[in-house]
């Protein structure tokens, strides 16, 4: 038996090639700074020159991208342009500078050189000096995507390490281009636009005035004013966002949101994972702190109103309409249900009516006494009584300006907040000296004692704090509606009322039908009345 050994054939190389390869080359810069630019050109320079020069090398392009993230390649326009010249037969061969430039993340960086490997397609890997189209690089080339990728994640440490201790000195960072109200000024610091800010403010008017977030938009966009991304066409959801940002009112709430992952760059919502830091008075606030707070008193209040009832559905919880005042007043005495507004039609004529929602679901099964009443003998009651509240009780209103008086000038919370912090002051102090004595000792556990009363101690003014503050927020919000309600009483007192629905939503907090003949309604500073129907 004879045995004849075929020789291995030698791996592909560039010399044994009866053609020439089209050659490409990739380069990237990882930001846009100035002398990152004068890289990324010198490498776009340096790869041309290289490939002309070469016999061996017919020019196929340079791909290049700027000031993109290295950490994905999903991002890079012209890394996937490449990839698809490669695809296309265009391509043989890649040099790049190292494996960073071409990729920082493991996974993408393996996956791409096995797809253009099994197209034939090798790349270069200058500083490395590993070239893809032998298989005995690619153990080294999974080491140094591995430490690129260590790299990057670290790089990644370091800047999420620099954002926490910049927010904890206070350091408020404001995206001008995408932010309506401010500009930076010739001190580098914000201020503000009026005529931006005047947009800011009547948004928060309005809102308060009972209007929903999309007829807000609505307004801005049919008026031409400019939304935060200078586009023409407002949304509810800049509204909301614009309601909800406590810029507006001087602060600024840091670390939000960050990045769970430098490879992905998933951007999570902080819900505890790491700290946030307020800080207040950081710039000029467009409106004051009552009103930001009353509006976020309002979000949470349409969010929690049961659904306006639709034909053919049932009663469930749902979103705020602003159509109707009296879809968000109405309630039933009998069974605690809205009313809803219904249009009657006969021989021609129409009515409007206001009928319990479970007594037109169920019938008398869950609500039997609830009365049907016509909506204009409704409106008439109401805007009766508040006549009523304005001209015939000025008693009533000198009672609430003296509460509302005495409540200004009350200081004993600020006082008990200032006590409080001076002493978290102070135990901070004692709580130094105490692990400073427990080091200088050389018995350890001497001062157990002393330090957990302390830890306690603090612990239990913190909690006394945040209660004390939202105490003190909370009574600047009453203040603030009782004295718009006032205000409301004293402009109508001596003018005919008619039928408005934000005048209604800004006085009246709930109308309850106790009868067929009778409403009680509460109003929004706390008083109620009974009026008579018709």
């Amino acid at each position: 038996m004879n045995v004849t050994i075929i020789p291995a054939k030698p791996e592909f190389t560039q010399q044994q090639a009866n053609r020439q390869l089209n050659a490409a080359a990739y380069a990237r810069v990882s930001t846009l700074a100035d002398e990152q630019a004068l890289s990324y050109e010198a490498q776009r320079a340096y790869y041309t020159d290289a490939i002309m020069q070469n016999p061996e090398y017919r020019f196929a392009g340079i791909f290049a991208d700027e000031g993109i993230t290295g950490t994905s390649t999903t991002k890079r326009k012209d890394f996937q342009r490449m990839i698809r010249h490669c695809k296309a037969g265009k391509i043989d061969i890649i040099l790049t500078k190292s494996i960073s430039r071409f990729a920082r993340n493991t996974v993408d960086s393996l996956e791409h050189v096995r797809l253009l490997k099994a197209m034939g397609i090798g790349v270069i890997f200058e500083k490395e000096g590993i070239d893809t189209r032998y298989a005995t690089n690619e153990f080294l080339l999974t080491i140094y995507a591995s430490l690129a990728q260590a790299e990057s994640e670290s790089i990644s440490a370091n800047v999420k390490w620099g954002k926490q201790r910049s927010a904890k000195a206070g350091n408020v960072a404001i995206s001008y281009a995408s932010f309506l109200g401010y500009r930076r000024g010739p001190d580098g610091k914000p201020e503000i636009v009026e005529e931006e800010a005047a947009v800011i403010r009547r948004i928060y008017t309005d809102f308060l005035a009972g209007r929903s977030r999309q007829q807000i938009a609505d307004a801005l966009t049919a008026e031409g004013a400019s939304t935060p991304m200078q586009k023409e066409v407002w949304s509810s959801s800049t509204v909301a966002s614009i309601l909800r940002n406590e810029k507006y009112y001087g602060c600024a709430l840091l670390q939000k949101t960050f990045v769970s992952d430098c490879i992905t760059h998933k951007v999570e919502v902080n819900a505890g994972q790491l700290p946030q830091y307020l800080v207040e008075d950081s710039h000029p606030a467009i409106v004051d702190r009552a009103t930001w707070n009353r509006v976020q008193e309002e979000l949470a209040r349409r969010g929690s109103k049961r659904k306006v009832k639709q034909v053919g559905t049932k009663t469930q919880q749902g979103k705020y309409s602003s159509k109707y005042a009296l879809t968000e007043l109405l309630i039933c005495g009998d069974c605690g249900t809205p009313y809803r507004r219904v249009t009657w039609s006969k021989n021609g004529q129409k009515k409007v009516v206001w009928r319990c929602i479970s007594r037109l679901d169920f019938g008398t099964k869950y609500c039997k006494n609830s009365p049907t009443l016509e909506e204009s003998a409704i409106q008439d009651a109401i805007a009766n009584a508040i006549k009523e509240m304005a001209s015939l009780n000025p008693a009533f209103l000198e009672t609430l300006k003296t509460h509302i008086a005495m409540g200004l000038r009350q200081s004993d919370a600020g006082e008990d907040l200032c006590a409080v912090q001076l002493r978290l002051q102070a135990i901070e102090g004692e709580l130094a000296e105490v692990i400073l004595l427990e080091t200088q000792d050389g018995n350890q556990g001497n001062y157990d004692t002393q330090l957990e009363r302390l830890l306690s101690e603090k612990l239990s003014l913190k909690a006394k704090l945040a209660s004390a503050q939202t105490e003190e927020r909370h009574g600047e919000n009453e203040q603030a509606l009782h004295a718009q309600f006032i205000a409301d009483l004293d402009r109508l007192r001596h003018h005919p009322i008619e039928w408005d629905n934000v005048i209604i939503r800004q006085m009246v907090e709930c109308v309850r039908v106790l009868s067929k003949d009778w409403l009680r309604i509460r109003f929004r500073q706390g008083g109620e009345m009974e009026v008579a129907m018709g």
